[in-house]
């Protein structure tokens, strides 16, 4: 699937198996694609080559948080009370568009 972001579309994988949920972006340099966890409440940074965007989304596809240039090492974790939360993992600056309560519009390849 496809998000616009700072007016290019982006692909987004869509992490629904555990090696890819386990892995994520880990490892990677040069992000060109950005990672969606369905139901997911955090995420970690450890063994990341570089710094990440997170987006926090709500079931309607709201951004709920924004955590911005993450480095490696680092732990996000969602409110405990926030429900049916997913995570995006994007490219480093890959969110500048995006403000809590956008809504992220994602097009079927």
């Amino acid at each position: 699937m496809k998000l616009k972001c700072n007016g290019k579309k982006l692909e987004i994988k869509n992490a629904t198996g555990f090696k890819t949920r386990l892995l994520g972006l880990m490892g990677q340099k040069d992000i060109s694609y950005g990672i969606l966890f369905p139901n997911c409440r955090s995420i970690h940074t450890f063994f990341m080559k570089e710094e990440i965007d997170v987006l926090g989304i709500n079931e309607e596809n709201q951004v709920i948080f924004i955590y911005r240039n993450v480095p490696k090492n680092k732990m996000v974790r969602v409110d405990k009370k926030a429900k049916k939360t997913s995570i995006l993992e994007l490219p480093n600056n890959a969110s500048q568009g995006f403000s809590i309560g956008s809504i992220l519009k994602f097009e079927e390849d």
